[in-house]
């Protein structure tokens, strides 16, 4: 293992694993961790792009503030590539996502800034837009700074095609966010694997991309309520949506089934993948990404209803089984 010299090095690289439990018999499915970043998200990636891409035209001297609209992962992230870098970060964010992530990007130094949720992403964008203003502060704009994309065309892609050079590969799924990764990864599939499928997976009560009406859903970090300029919808070939308690069921499945806690974009996207599956040719080759870890999700509907005590319950049951195989 090799010396870093910053935290900010350790971005990317992240494993691609093999399912064994959820996935039916007759595909391989693959999922791309993305909590191995050193910030737990795939916005790892983007958060160090945007600052980088600022250094290099100037935009950002030491001591300068950051602010931007973020769901959280990209607000943890640019918290944490703030602090490593010598910058202050002020995140505008909706009060419907977890406490977790205002704790984390406080941990990181930040400052959180909330807004009313029905106030959607493009009311939020406009807040930030408005406090950078009136600050002097330098907006990171995730939905529209080309340096999303390109990044992940020369690292999230460039991973996977090395990863699968000389192996079959058939469906890349992921979601639609800021939909830097889609179009990223997609762009460079189309042109070094044209014959992947790229899937894109969204929320069915907020299905902007399918050209329907958008609503406060729980997929937290999917779905705003405009299409980023970013997108380059040429890289989709089908559009999935997929229901918000099927993603967390399938979140709390990975966990349970493949030891891998994941968030609720991630159960979501996995969902998906297995609705391609169903109808995938035998021996297909699915490839599924993660975006964050699921530690975020304490106090939302991800885990809501487990149990937070001690499982009495199961223990009396245990007990009573194995007094009825005792032998009198």
């Amino acid at each position: 293992m090799p010396l870093f010299d910053s935290i900010l090095d350790t971005v990317g690289r992240t494993p691609i694993v093999k399912l064994h439990r959820l996935a039916p018999k007759h595909v391989s499915l693959y999922v791309k961790v993305e909590s191995f970043n050193p910030g737990g998200s795939v916005k790892d990636r983007l958060a160090l792009a945007v600052v980088l891409d600022a250094e290099a035209k100037g935009l950002l001297k030491p001591g300068d503030t950051i602010a931007e609209c973020t769901s959280g992962n990209v607000g943890i992230a640019l918290a944490m590539v703030a602090a490593a870098r010598g910058y202050k970060f002020v995140a505008v964010m909706s009060d419907s996502y977890s406490i977790e992530r205002r704790k984390l990007i406080r941990a990181y130094g930040g400052k959180v800034i909330l807004f009313p949720a029905e106030l959607g992403s493009s009311g939020g964008n406009k807040i930030a837009d408005e406090l950078a203003a009136k600050h002097g502060w330098f907006r990171a704009r995730q939905f529209d700074n080309p340096a999303n994309p390109a990044y992940h065309r020369e690292t999230t892609a460039a991973e996977i095609l090395s990863d699968f050079a000389g192996k079959r590969l058939d469906y890349f799924v992921t979601g639609f966010g800021t939909t830097g990764t889609l179009t990223g990864v997609g762009q460079m599939l189309k042109l070094a694997r044209p014959s992947v499928r790229v899937v894109a997976a969204e929320p069915a009560n907020a299905a902007v991309l399918a050209g329907k009406a958008w609503s406060v859903h729980q997929i937290q970090g999917w779905a705003p309520d405009f299409v980023p300029s970013v997108l380059d919808a040429t890289v989709i070939d089908e559009l999935r949506p997929i229901d918000e308690v099927v993603g967390r069921n399938t979140a709390r499945r990975l966990a349970a089934e493949e030891g891998i806690f994941a968030g609720i974009s991630a159960g979501a996207t996995v969902a998906t993948a297995l609705d391609v599956a169903q109808n995938a040719a035998e021996g297909s080759v699915i490839l599924a990404m993660l975006p964050d870890t699921g530690e975020r999700y304490l106090s939302t509907f991800l885990l809501e209803g487990m149990n937070e005590g001690s499982d009495d319950e199961w223990l009396a049951g245990l007990s009573a089984s194995e007094a009825l195989l005792s032998p009198a």
